[in-house]
């Protein structure tokens, strides 16, 4: 999608517990280009309301819509919410979008959009990435953890190789390719994240660091290829997190780090006993309610 007017872009909204954001979010990215996410409820209650608004062009199947919702509610345990879908005004909203992501500091790290005008701060380390059809501008909490674990695994030591696994928009892996000059390789398995990934990459002057794939993840050839690194990012969905575990560990140079996120902070003790089992201890949590981001070394 770009950012031209276009007479047919849709909107489905809904309403859900803060806990069941990442199962109503999967569902409505398996219909819309973007899904983004607004408190309701300013309270920090695990089920406290926030809103999802997903954008696509051409009207969605209804009734694929509605068999996703309910899936997600029964895997959620949840009643199933209420579901608007309407055609959108004609208007330019990803720039919409692009104006109301303000820029967002995470340790070193100064993330800002291209309408950014402004001076950048001294001594950060700039991230041009724009609202987008990929997941990953950092103002989600697991973004941002991720962002914040690099920033502090970065005062002790330098890595030398990157994966970035599920890599959305390429934020992580161009983080990591801006700070320590490395090569970075990024998988995701939508073709979008990719070429979002590889405009993110030339925008940001790291295309010569950073490679991107599009993939099944570790099935993909190039990611063992390319390995073993010495810091992998995760950033998805708890189960996926536990499926890849064993994976993860094959790929993970010896004195390795891993950031894994997209995980509750309910589903840290399923998400740690896969990486346990593989040798893996937690090292650091960083705790953004509902979410967490957990670093992890070979023990």
């Amino acid at each position: 999608m770009t950012g031209k007017d276009s007479a047919d872009i849709w909107h489905i909204q809904t309403i859900v517990p803060r806990f069941a954001i990442p199962a109503f979010e999967a569902a409505l990215q398996e219909h819309m280009a973007a899904v983004l996410e607004f408190e309701v409820e300013d309270d920090d209650r695990d089920d406290a309301l926030w809103r999802l608004d997903g954008y696509g062009e051409g009207e969605p199947d209804r009734a694929a819509v509605a068999a996703s919702i309910a899936l997600a509610a029964a895997v959620a345990g949840v009643p199933e919410p209420e579901v608007l879908i309407e055609r959108e005004e004609q208007r330019n909203w990803l720039q919409e979008n692009l104006q109301a992501f303000p820029p967002i500091r995470a340790g070193r790290f100064f993330i800002h959009g291209s309408h950014y005008d402004e001076a950048l701060p001294p001594g950060s380390v700039p991230l041009l990435v724009d609202a987008a059809t990929a997941f990953g501008s950092g103002e989600h909490q697991s973004t941002y953890g991720c962002l914040m674990a690099l920033h502090d695994l970065g005062k002790r030591r330098r890595f030398r190789n990157v994966l970035d696994m599920g890599c959305g928009t390429g934020i992580l892996g161009i983080a990591a390719a801006r700070a320590f000059a490395c090569p970075v390789t990024a998988v995701d398995i939508d073709a979008e994240a990719v070429r979002v990934t590889d405009l993110n990459a030339r925008r940001n002057r790291v295309d010569q660091q950073l490679t991107a794939f599009a993939g099944n993840g570790f099935a993909l050839a190039e990611v063992p290829r390319r390995g073993p690194y010495d810091l992998i990012f995760a950033n998805i969905l708890a189960r996926p997190l536990v499926r890849m575990a064993k994976d993860v560990a094959a790929t993970l140079d010896r004195g390795g780090k891993v950031i894994l996120a997209g995980l509750l902070r309910r589903q840290e003790p399923m998400v740690l006993n896969a990486y346990r089992l593989q040798g893996l201890v937690l090292e650091r949590r960083y705790a953004l309610d509902p979410w967490a981001t957990l670093v992890l070394s070979r023990g």
